[in-house]
């Protein structure tokens, strides 16, 4: 009952919070007011809301996590050294996506490379990125690696959800022009220039935030259930989060690899397609909560 009310609160603070989001950045949506990047500076020091929102999201991503592992009597305070680690991890892994998709320019000025104050990352880098981090993280901790990533990575959609957010204030990944209701207007220096003449196009980064905030309600939903098996939560969030990337990129602009889909909806089908491989295998594993009944049913 308590674990019930605490989930409930946190439910009720985060539909408040999302409210709030939206009264203010509503006049923002529909070019009324400026869009600015920035927090405040003090000289030529810059606090922006995308790295305001990113590192703001390890916070509750952190007691998420910390909740999990006492279920697991894992120590919560090995968690700080893991959240370290998958930041340096997650970063270095968004960034080499992002140069790899990118190699012609990269190439052409290697030393672009290294500046990330440019911009540039990749979410699929991050993934790779985080997962190596929880691999290294589970076998230093002599946990297992599919036990470890259970509990971890429920942050990664939250951080997600909110982090999508810096995007908007950053005018950029938005979507094709666009009439609908809930359009975003884009300022006409962040345009581009094949669509100069367009105000408004889809808010991608919103397509995005609210679908990983469901893909979160998934995972805290299932990872409860007794059928749920060891690793389930991890391969049910790259599933569930690759299909959703499908399905925005529809909406994004980008340039299409082969057969009118782009190289980021190419790679979330193959990892979507190999998670779905993997639970098919692991499908006659025991369960994390198996009665002792269907247990001996299935040694059948």
């Amino acid at each position: 009952m308590r674990s019930r009310r605490y989930w409930l609160l946190w439910a009720a603070a985060g539909l408040v919070a999302a409210a709030a989001l939206f009264f203010a950045v509503r006049p923002m949506f529909a070019g009324q007011r400026p869009v600015n990047p920035v927090v405040f500076s003090i000289g030529p020091l810059q606090l922006r809301w995308y790295g305001l929102l990113i590192a703001g999201s390890f916070i509750p991503g952190f007691y998420l996590a910390a909740g999990e592992a006492r279920r697991k009597n894992i120590d919560v305070e090995r968690l700080y050294d893991f959240a370290v680690i998958a930041a340096l991890f997650g970063f270095a892994g968004a960034r080499l996506g992002y140069v790899v998709q990118n190699l012609n320019v990269y190439l052409a000025d290697p030393v672009r490379i290294f500046m990330v104050w440019e911009g540039g990352l990749s979410i699929h880098g991050v993934l790779l990125g985080g997962i190596l981090a929880a691999a290294l993280f589970a076998r230093r901790l002599g946990v297992p690696f599919l036990t470890f990533a259970d509990v971890v990575t429920p942050a990664m959609p939250l951080g997600q959800a909110l982090g999508r957010w810096g995007n908007f204030f950053n005018q950029e990944l938005f979507g094709y022009p666009t009439d609908v209701p809930w359009k975003m207007y884009v300022a006409p220096e962040f345009r581009p220039p094949e669509w100069a003449q367009f105000e408004f196009f889809h808010p991608t980064f919103l397509y995005e935030s609210v679908w990983n905030a469901g893909v979160l309600a998934l995972l805290l939903w299932y990872r409860r259930l007794p059928s749920a098996r060891e690793g389930d939560v991890f391969f049910l969030y790259l599933a569930s989060y690759s299909l959703g990337r499908f399905w925005v990129e529809f909406f994004r602009i980008g340039t299409k690899l082969a057969l009118g889909l782009t190289l980021a909806q190419w790679v979330s089908l193959a990892i979507a397609a190999a998670c779905a491989g993997w639970l098919l295998v692991r499908s006659r594993q025991p369960l994390k909560n198996e009665p002792a009944g269907q247990k001996a049913r299935r040694a059948r």
